[in-house]
């Protein structure tokens, strides 16, 4: 997490690698209400502005979490 983001709760998630994406979202959200979780494909771009209240799930082609999700 960017030590500009000062969530309250949980900011990572080691755990869900390896599991579905969309579960993993629904896992997230459950857990830090602060945040909108974002399945996004692992090799996909995106914007590099932090954004304290997203978490970007990144998944391969087969719907199946990559890397530890965390805040930014």
């Amino acid at each position: 997490m960017s030590s500009t983001c000062r969530s309250r709760g949980k900011s990572s998630w080691a755990e869900l690698e390896g599991i579905n994406g969309e579960l993993a979202a629904q896992i997230i959200e459950r857990e830090n209400k602060n945040v909108n979780a974002v399945v996004v494909a692992a090799n996909s771009f995106g914007t590099s502005e932090i954004n304290c209240f997203r978490v970007r799930v990144k998944v391969d082609k087969d719907g199946i979490v990559t890397s530890t999700p965390r805040i930014g």
